[in-house]
């Protein structure tokens, strides 16, 4: 149960993450950072700032995944917990986000300062994706919802067209195929009505986010070591 709670706040994060950041740094995907070609693209055309973050999100992104699956093995190989590390770091990242969001000056576009506050949040953001693929693998996508939006149709062919076998088998993973997308999806619709109604107080959030999901996944049911010990049962 942990396990599913934790990642559907991450759905949560995941869209409003990416939302917050597009709204409040001219145009800059957090989380789906190959969008950031696309806005680099409209940005070069149309002469708007941002274009140096977009540039540098994709490294930044891959560099912090690479290590961060290296400190995993560090972790493991210790017998520490990865999961609450983690998300202990992510949890870092946006206190340091939102102090930096909240000390800048209202007019910074493309500012140095913005600069670095959009490149911490990407090493957050990819963070939360090599902690999906690794360590909840079995749920859904926490970011990126092409794959699961692809999915939740297949399986509702499956239940229109594949008989009733194929639907029951079906039945769980679309619930929460479709519980991460709802999320996902009013983690957007959150970030951009309190970034309208209160512009940068609105990454005061995603600590809160995080930090729940480390209380529900540290004290919310089984361990990600009882869990291993039982697929290998």
């Amino acid at each position: 149960m942990s396990r599913s709670a934790t990642a559907s706040i991450l759905s949560f994060n995941g869209g409003y993450v990416d939302t917050m950041g597009f709204v409040a740094l001219s145009g800059l995907f957090t989380a789906h950072v190959t969008g950031n070609f696309v806005t680099l693209g409209a940005t070069l055309s149309e002469g708007t700032g941002g274009a140096l973050a977009k540039l540098l999100a994709l490294p930044v992104f891959c560099l912090t995944v690479f290590l961060g699956h290296g400190f995993n093995y560090w972790l493991e190989g210790r017998k520490y917990p990865p999961v609450p590390v983690f998300l202990s770091l992510k949890f870092t990242l946006f206190v340091l986000a939102a102090a930096l969001a909240l000390s800048l000056p209202r007019e910074s576009a493309g500012s140095g300062g913005e600069l670095l506050l959009g490149m911490v949040l990407v090493v957050a953001m990819a963070l939360q994706n090599g902690l999906h693929r690794t360590h909840l693998s079995d749920q859904p996508p926490t970011t990126l919802l092409t794959g699961t939006t692809t999915q939740i149709m297949l399986d509702l062919s499956d239940l229109v067209f594949g008989g009733e076998a194929k639907g029951k088998a079906v039945g769980a993973r679309l619930f929460k195929l479709v519980r991460a997308l709802v999320l996902f999806a009013g983690g957007c619709a959150v970030a951009a009505l309190l970034f309208r109604l209160s512009h940068r107080l609105c990454f005061l959030v995603p600590p809160i986010t995080v930090a729940t999901a480390f209380l529900i996944h540290s004290f919310g049911g089984e361990t990600d070591q009882s869990k291993n010990q039982k697929e290998k049962a």
